[in-house]
């Protein structure tokens, strides 16, 4: 696939918010994310032709910025911090630290693709259509993962 600068001009423009906020949903820091979306695009550049035209392009660079984070955490030999400050409000309900603190135990409990819906919704602040396409899926299999998601942090919180 061939490009012109002023076509990765308008892709980088079209795209830059989306891969920033999805970074931001796994990186939960700014400097990081915008420095890995950078990156992202700089891959894309240069690696233009292996992208086949069988998703869209955003999920092309979402998997992109994906792969960076994982290089990043393997690079710096670390998990990505929660920070003490962060407020989740899920369904008009503030969680207190140690309910915070067990939310995110029982996120991590879930599935791959539950717990990546989970945390672009309830940290990446993405609506479920912008999620659909994030995951190159469907809207509809995106509310249902996370509905179910929820249940299973119900039961798994009821089970203490």
């Amino acid at each position: 696939m061939k490009m012109s600068m002023e076509d990765f001009d308008e892709i980088y423009k079209e795209n830059y918010q989306l891969v920033y906020k999805y970074l931001l949903s796994l990186t939960h820091d700014e400097d990081i994310s915008e420095e890995l979306t950078e990156e992202t695009f700089y891959k894309a550049t240069i690696n233009i032709s292996k992208f086949k035209n069988n998703s869209k392009l955003s999920t092309w660079l979402c998997k992109i910025a994906k792969n960076l984070w994982i290089d990043e955490i393997k690079r710096r030999n670390k998990f990505a911090k929660i920070d003490n400050k962060d407020v989740i409000v899920t369904e008009d309900v503030f969680l207190e630290k140690e309910e915070r603190i067990q939310l995110f135990k029982s996120i991590q409990k879930l599935d791959a693709l539950t717990r990546d819906v989970i945390y672009l919704k309830i940290k990446g602040d993405f609506n479920y259509k912008e999620i659909a396409e994030i995951m190159n899926t469907t809207e509809t299999w995106v509310r249902v993962t996370f509905y179910r998601g929820k249940e299973k942090i119900k039961e798994d919180n009821n089970e203490k």
